[in-house]
């Protein structure tokens, strides 16, 4: 049998504003860059990617989660509540870290589109 390796995921987003969610994940510190038409690829961390795409369905947008394991869900929360406080971003929303029945303590933020990223510390 051949082997089957699979080396990286890269999920399509959504983006309402295509111009708006860039600048949203740039805000978080994420690198958010044009790599085509419509098309931007942005990374977090070492090697961790995902692209948004200049397309929008609301039931999509609001159908699409990311999980993003994080080190501090508590650091994570303070972060995004003060990128929002600019108030640039004004659809988007940020919940206080909550532990949940998986073992995890999770903060979700909604982007400017309705995605939603759950920034996940695992605990233990």
């Amino acid at each position: 049998m051949p082997r089957l390796n699979a080396t990286n995921l890269r999920p399509f987003v959504p983006a309402k504003d295509f111009e708006l969610s860039k600048r949203f994940y740039a805000a978080l510190g994420w690198d958010a860059r044009d790599v085509g038409p419509r098309l931007a690829l942005v990374t977090l961390g070492e090697g961790q990617c995902f692209y948004i795409q200049d397309y929008f369905l609301k039931d999509v947008a609001e159908n699409t989660m990311l999980h993003v394991t994080v080190d501090s869900a508590q650091d994570w929360h303070a972060h995004v509540a003060q990128v929002l406080d600019a108030g640039r971003f004004a659809t988007a929303r940020v919940q206080a870290p909550a532990r949940q029945p998986y073992g995890a303590t999770v903060v979700f933020v909604h982007d400017p589109s309705g995605v939603l990223l759950h920034l996940c510390q695992w605990d233990g």
